[in-house]
């Protein structure tokens, strides 16, 4: 097992891997800009190395400066966390060059699901389901159109190096395509470097379900639930629930064996997730996250598996610790993202933390790093905290994030607690009668007209 790692991120997960670090016996080392000097993750950490100024290119996105940060610590492994460079091949060969060891896939495999024309082709080769659509880059609007009749419309336009809903558009005839086709492209240069689009089917009311997996390097694949993320504004998750509450449990073992069975003949080590939409009974893969989650706490509440601490197993070389007999999917979880954020215009709201209460409880946990006196940068993403609740039950568990939630002060800044009681306490919400399409929808209705 190692005896020191370096944690390659800031702010809840740094402190999560933090955690999971300490409870290992395990000495970690914090990396972070000049705007995170005073932050909590620095605080707690064995050591700490300034590695640039605010700028995340300069610091966090800095692989030269985290690898000095390593090497003249003595960490033995980096924990990428989710965000930055987690899942950035070139970091990870790099740390594997510098013989550190890289908590999480190999290189080869973040590069071959890093590319969605790739992924899609290795899991249509394991038999996982997919969503029709052309076999790889669509290189003119001509083929487009060709594919686009053989699919049927509405279609969308993806980057193959595209994620957060750049680079994607949606053409519901003929007429549109042309334009989609081109924005798209463009949109994917300029986010990306990399004009490369595909094209699929479009669903109309799908959900947004993902699958957990981990696997060791002795060609051990655990299946540790489903999670449903259909709730999103603008591509981005707000709320996240497991299990999903329109799943069947034969639906859910057929999907976790098809997941599990694919990773085990690729060989993936280390945790990962595999995004579904599912729609009248169907799945539909869509892509794969090679890295931790931010919603990974409500599969830990379910499975009663420590992610992160089987990451870092894994890691080191060792078997995971439960099998997949062992895991039983326990009671309902739902995470709430909570952001500082304008309410209504949901413009970032950095600044000064001056009231901070934590609610507490049975099965309430908070993912943050937040304390009275922190003042938020302005740099970064404007996610503070992660709500997280447990229950028995779906019931049970909206009753007590919705008590959580009132519990719950901060004040200093503006935040989105209001739109997650809002939507907790909305009648489609409680029946579980939601699509990707809905919380647009809702805020544009619910919150946009206030």
């Amino acid at each position: 097992m190692f005896t020191k790692i370096l944690i390659a991120n800031r702010g809840e997960i740094a402190l999560r891997i933090l955690r999971a670090c300490r409870e290992m016996g395990i000495r970690t080392v914090a990396v972070h800009s000049t705007a995170d000097s005073d932050a909590m993750h620095v605080r707690l950490a064995d050591e700490s190395v300034c590695i640039g100024p605010p700028s995340l290119t300069e610091s966090y996105l800095n692989k030269a400066a985290i690898l000095s940060a390593a090497t003249i610590t003595g960490a033995e492994a980096i924990h990428p966390g989710y965000g930055f460079l987690s899942e950035n091949a070139e970091f990870a060969e790099l740390v594997e060059m510098h013989d550190i060891v890289f908590v999480g896939p190999t290189s080869q495999h973040i590069r071959m699901m890093g590319d969605k024309i790739q992924a899609k082709a290795t899991m249509k080769k394991f038999n996982v389901p997919l969503v029709p659509g052309s076999d790889g880059a669509v290189k003119d609007v001509e083929s487009a159109k060709k594919i686009a009749l053989e699919v049927g419309y509405p279609v969308l336009i993806k980057a193959t190096a595209g994620g957060g809903g750049r680079g994607m558009k949606v053409a519901k005839n003929e007429s549109e395509l042309e334009e989609a086709w081109h924005i798209a492209r463009s949109e994917a240069k300029m986010a990306f470097g990399n004009d490369e689009v595909y094209l699929e089917k479009y669903m109309d009311k799908p959900r947004h379900i993902e699958v957990q997996i981990i696997g060791d390097q002795h060609g051990n694949v655990l299946f540790l639930g489903e999670r449903d993320c259909s709730l999103q504004r603008r591509h981005q998750k707000v709320l996240e629930e497991a299990t999903s509450p329109v799943l069947t449990k034969e639906q859910r073992q057929f999907i976790g064996d098809v997941s599990a069975n694919a990773m085990r003949k690729l060989g993936y080590c280390n945790a990962g997730t595999l995004e579904f939409l599912y729609q009248d009974g169907h799945f539909c893969f869509i892509e794969m996250n090679t890295r931790l989650q931010v919603e990974h706490p409500v599969t830990e509440f379910i499975s009663n598996v420590d992610l992160v601490s089987e990451q870092i197993r894994v890691a080191a070389g060792e078997a995971l610790s439960v099998k997949q007999n062992d895991v039983h999917f326990q009671g309902h979880a739902i995470e709430c993202r909570i952001n500082a954020e304008d309410p209504i215009t949901f413009v970032p709201n950095p600044g000064k933390i001056n009231v901070f209460h934590a609610p507490g409880g049975l099965g309430v946990r908070l993912d943050s790093a937040l304390y009275v006196g922190y003042s938020i940068p302005s740099y970064y993403d404007s996610m503070i905290a992660k709500l997280i609740v447990h229950a028995p039950n779906r019931p049970l568990a909206i009753a007590r994030m919705k008590r959580a939630l009132e519990e719950m002060v901060i004040s200093g800044v503006k935040t989105n607690i209001a739109l997650h009681q809002k939507i907790l306490s909305n009648e489609e919400f409680i029946k579980g009668e939601y699509t990707i399409h809905w919380l647009e929808r809702f805020i544009e209705k619910n919150i946009k007209a206030c």
